[in-house]
This record gives structure tokens, C-alpha cells and sequence, in this order.
């Protein structure tokens, strides 16, 4: 990683230094991505998304750059200790870059001290315009994430035997363990949206969030999916609930979480890339859990 970076010229101005984002630099980073990145998401939006909603010891909330008092660049990073065939794996998402238009220069040492970190296995999962080659130059591995846009149409509940609930003690109440956990650590997450799928005894836990295409938010993507033959057996309920519930006109479900091409679904010609960098970690171990996705609602 380094001897790829270090092929991109720095401009060398001792005035603007690198800072770690701590937790008392989260207020004034959060109205920088305000002002800078996405008005839209208020300050304190930004704020609640840089601090995790799980615990976890980071040594940061990324990286920043300073000129003067001010800052001119900030580069998040949201940090997690999951469990990889059975051992422990550290992970650091990469999420929100942004560099005033004076300090380009200086944007490359931001993801430097990211990457200069040993031990984790790093994820991003927006990558935009001329972020993707720079990660593959950087080795990084593109996940497979075929997916489809499915058309969310009103669907009658009554006789399927099928219900959906978003209450927190209801949802609790049908989680096994492993999907318990998830929820707990991501049920203040501002970017994700929960529900459980219940069918007899069985239960099927999905997180999605909402996202913005073309100025209108009016979709829903999928994040995670507990029961996967659950969710195939009950999808067109589901997506009639982020209709009429969440106002969703249209998901985004990608081949990890349901069968190819739905009914009534198109399949996506260039899905947004999704990519990692680690030699610990294979495509179908990385999921979007602990991430930007589920922390920032823009």
C-alpha cells in the first residue's frame, strides 16, 4: 500500500497538519460536512452519525486536516471487532472523504494514516468518481454485488400468516442471539431502519436504510437479511411494507440477500461498487454491518 501511495506527490506545507478525529473535534468536523459535503444532513445529523451507535474501542473517528484554527479536510472512518471463522477481526470502514479545493494536495495523506494502520481489514463501500481506481491501484477487492431495483407494489397481508413488526420489544422478543446483538448495536444507527418478518415460528430479521437517487428519497436499499430462505418465501410483503410504511417506492436487493431477479424487479447494468482491502478476509465474509451505510443518512 505504501509504495503506491508514496507515487502520488505530496505538496509538502508544514501549515496544514493531520490530526486525529477525536471525540472533541466531532461537533466541528460535523459542521465542516455540513458546510462542505451534504447540506442537506444538519450538523447534528452528521454529529450522531460519527459516533458509532455500538461499542467499540477506535482510536479515532478518522482523520482531518488543519490549516490555521480551521479545518480543510476530513477523511471518517467507523471501527468494529467482528467475528471471521471464529476469531476476531478488526475492521475499519472508510466513510465520508471530503478536501477543500486549495488542499487537494493533502487529501492522499488522509487515507495514508487510515491505511498506515496495522491489523484491519479495511472496507468502503461508497466509493465515488476517481476514489474506485485509486483502490484498485491500492489492491483493494471488489465484492460481487449484483443486484436488482424491485418495484414495490401494495400487497393484501390478510391470510399469509405473515406478519412484519418494527417495535423495538417485539423485534427483540423473536431475535435469536446472533441477530439480537446486531439489532442492539444498531437500533440508534441513524442511517438504518429495522423490521422483523414473522411466518409461525420462524422470524427473519432485515435492516435496510433509505436512499436518495436523482433528488428523490424514495428507496429503500437492503443491508442485511437474518433468514434468507425466510425472506425469499415473504420479499413481496416486505416490499409492500417499505411502501406503504416507509413510503419506498422501489429496493435496492442485491444477489446476497435474495434470489436473482425478483419478480418484478430490474436488474442493475453498473451496481455501485462496494470493495476491501484485506489478506485475512474473503468477498463473502464482508458484509455492511458496522459501516458508514448503517451510521449516515445521506
Amino acid at each position: 500500500m505504501t509504495s503506491v501511495l508514496q507515487a502520488f506527490p505530496e505538496k509538502k506545507d508544514g501549515s496544514t497538519l493531520l490530526r486525529p478525529i477525536s471525540s472533541g473535534d466531532v461537533q466541528q468536523v460535523a459542521e465542516f460536512l455540513h458546510a462542505e459535503l451534504n447540506g442537506r444532513l444538519s450538523p447534528s445529523t452528521w454529529a450522531s452519525a460519527i459516533r458509532p451507535s455500538w461499542q467499540a474501542t477506535s482510536p479515532n473517528h478518522g482523520y482531518m486536516l488543519i490549516s490555521g484554527e480551521r479545518i480543510v479536510g476530513v477523511h471518517l472512518a467507523f471501527y468494529s471487532e467482528r467475528r471471521v471463522r471464529d476469531r476476531a477481526e478488526r475492521f475499519c470502514n472508510l466513510g465520508a472523504w471530503c478536501v477543500l479545493d486549495g488542499y487537494r494536495a493533502h487529501g492522499l495523506r488522509l487515507l495514508k494514516a487510515l491505511l498506515d494502520q496495522d491489523g484491519c481489514t479495511f472496507t468502503d463501500f461508497s466509493p465515488s468518481g476517481n476514489v474506485v481506481p485509486l483502490n484498485r491501484r491500492l489492491k483493494f477487492q471488489q465484492i460481487n454485488t449484483a443486484a436488482s431495483l424491485v418495484i414495490n407494489l401494495p400487497r393484501p397481508s390478510w391470510g399469509s400468516g405473515i406478519s412484519i413488526v418494527t417495535d423495538q420489544r417485539l423485534i427483540e422478543s423473536h431475535l435469536d442471539q446472533r441477530n439480537l446483538d446486531i439489532y442492539r448495536d444498531h437500533a440508534r444507527a441513524p442511517a438504518a431502519h429495522h423490521l422483523a418478518v414473522i411466518k409461525g415460528n420462524r422470524c427473519c430479521y432485515v435492516m435496510f436504510r433509505k436512499d436518495t437517487r436523482k433528488r428523490l428519497r424514495v428507496f429503500a436499499s437492503i443491508l442485511h437479511v437474518g433468514d434468507r430462505d425466510l425472506f425469499a418465501e415473504t420479499a413481496q410483503q416486505v416490499y409492500s411494507f417499505l411502501l406503504t410504511r416507509f413510503g419506498a417506492v422501489a429496493t435496492f436487493v442485491e444477489e446476497r440477500f435474495a434470489v436473482a431477479n425478483p419478480r418484478l424487479s430490474i436488474s442493475l447494468r453498473s451496481p455501485r461498487p462496494k470493495m476491501f482491502l484485506s489478506d485475512r478476509v474473503s468477498p463473502g465474509e464482508v458484509d455492511y454491518l458496522y459501516s458508514e451505510l448503517t451510521c449516515v443518512p445521506w
